[in-house]
């Protein structure tokens, strides 16, 4: 059976994604990000706009790229947004193939994995002595004294298969249409955030009009800055 949602699938999500943004939707506070996580999560954003400037500047993956940056990998309290990934996720995944919401089970996956790694590698980074600056010899010593090569190798898996997905989504024109008829009365039922996210995600992987070549250079650039790091390569992240 093929893993490309159908026409059928996509009316199918648009039924339910109308349905479930009609529902009640949980405000959630948040304290925001402490100093130290901006502090981490500004530094991983600007070593990736480094990493990939070759892509940013690029017409095709340009889009792409931002997305992560902005979306995935910001400074940001995303403590919303990854809620309401969840909770859509607990409630489609009740009527629809498993393959549909493969991409969404996936982010999920990702968002938790993430927020595991980040928090020891801030505690790695205390323990070394960070205070208000962080280095690129600190950053790949906390990474070392983490020792989850196999859970870092993980997360660019992920990362890796999620685009994928959204690669195929991108390619249904029925996707495009049932996001943007669920976008009023997703933001009308303070949906908005993930609402956002999802067409943002969208838009960008439709822009590159196929993703394999993107997300070889993503996973080739990612696994060698980490066997450079856990080598205790000099400049590892110069890739």
């Amino acid at each position: 059976m093929s893993s490309l949602p159908s026409p059928k699938d996509a009316t199918q999500l648009l039924i339910e994604l109308r349905r479930h943004t009609k529902s009640e939707h949980d405000e959630i506070t948040s304290d925001g990000l402490s100093p130290r996580m901006t502090l981490l999560r500004t530094w991983q954003t600007e070593r990736l706009s480094h990493t990939y400037s070759d892509l940013l500047e690029n017409r095709r993956y340009g889009a792409a790229c931002r997305f992560f940056l902005d979306d995935i990998y910001a400074p940001k309290d995303f403590t919303q947004r990854d809620h309401d990934i969840e909770r859509m996720y607990n409630f489609m995944r009740r009527f629809i193939p498993e393959r549909i919401i493969h991409s969404l089970t996936l982010a999920v996956e990702l968002n938790t994995l993430t927020r595991q790694l980040d928090d020891a590698l801030l505690d790695a980074l205390t323990q070394l002595g960070m205070t208000d600056t962080l280095t690129a010899d600190l950053y790949a010593d906390a990474y070392r004294r983490c020792d989850n090569y196999n859970e870092r190798a993980k997360q660019i898996e992920r990362i890796v298969e999620i685009g994928q997905g959204l690669g195929r989504l991108a390619r249904l024109p029925l996707i495009g249409i049932s996001l943007r008829l669920a976008r009023v009365p997703a933001h009308q039922a303070g949906w908005f955030e993930l609402q956002d996210f999802l067409e943002r995600g969208l838009a960008a992987f439709k822009t590159m009009r196929g993703t394999k070549e993107f997300l070889r250079i993503v996973e080739e650039r990612e696994m060698r800055i980490l066997d450079n790091i856990f080598a205790a390569a000099p400049n590892p992240f110069d890739v």
